[in-house]
């Protein structure tokens, strides 16, 4: 029986090594969507919220058909909730970057405001939290689970550069201010994709170090 519950615990992390491979996609579109001002990136990110949705109903039923059956003691019940707790995660990843391809689809009827710079370098990192984070918890890696939590630092700074910066095209110029707005929640929503990569990676320190790291790194 111990040997099928870990079967089952291997195919659980393989949905959500599946689950966190669409989210990145779907940032990376939904970015690209503004940059290269193409609409079909936009539309490609609420095809795959499906498949993230679908994921998300997989994974939660399957964790708690295991808790209920299995009855797993200490570790094995950290894992299956941790595993709950970053499908949930995920799931509110997808939901940032579907808010970013709705933002992108309504920015395209209008001219560009400036050269997007630090949106898509900001996207990347975010793209590379999201996949340290899942590594971290399929291989036990603490030590890059701590490394994703300090990445939010970085993402965190480049999002006040973004906000002022934004701030001062809307100060200068009325006629911008709509346009800077919806700049503004793009860079929101991957600051929070990025919080959400540290949620990750805080739960993955606490299942392999046993501690709580949250606002003590």
């Amino acid at each position: 029986m111990e040997r099928h519950f870990d079967e089952e615990l291997i195919h659980l992390k393989q949905k959500l090594l599946s689950m966190a491979d669409t989210a990145q996609q779907m940032i990376h579109y939904s970015v690209e969507a503004l940059v290269q001002r193409k609409e079909s990136l936009a539309e490609e990110v609420f095809i795959l919220e499906d498949r993230v949705n679908q994921l998300e109903i997989e994974i939660e039923d399957d964790a708690l058909r295991l808790l209920a059956l299995r009855q797993p003691a200490a570790r094995d019940l950290r894992l299956l909730t941790a595993i709950l707790k970053i499908n949930n995660n995920l799931e509110r990843v997808a939901d940032q970057a579907f808010n970013i391809a709705e933002i992108s689809q309504r920015l395209l009827k209008e001219p560009p405001l400036k050269p997007l710079i630090d949106i898509p370098h900001m996207a990347t990192l975010t793209q590379k939290m999201i996949k340290d984070s899942i590594h971290a918890f399929i291989h036990h890696d603490s030590e890059l689970a701590k490394e994703v939590c300090r990445a939010d630092d970085q993402v965190d700074r480049i999002n006040d550069q973004i906000f002022r910066e934004l701030l001062t095209y809307m100060m200068e110029s009325p006629n911008s201010i709509a346009r800077a707005v919806e700049l503004i929640l793009v860079s929101r929503n991957l600051e929070r994709i990025a919080d959400h990569a540290t949620n990750i990676g805080e739960e993955v320190v606490f299942i392999e170090e046993g501690r709580n790291i949250k606002h003590h790194l």
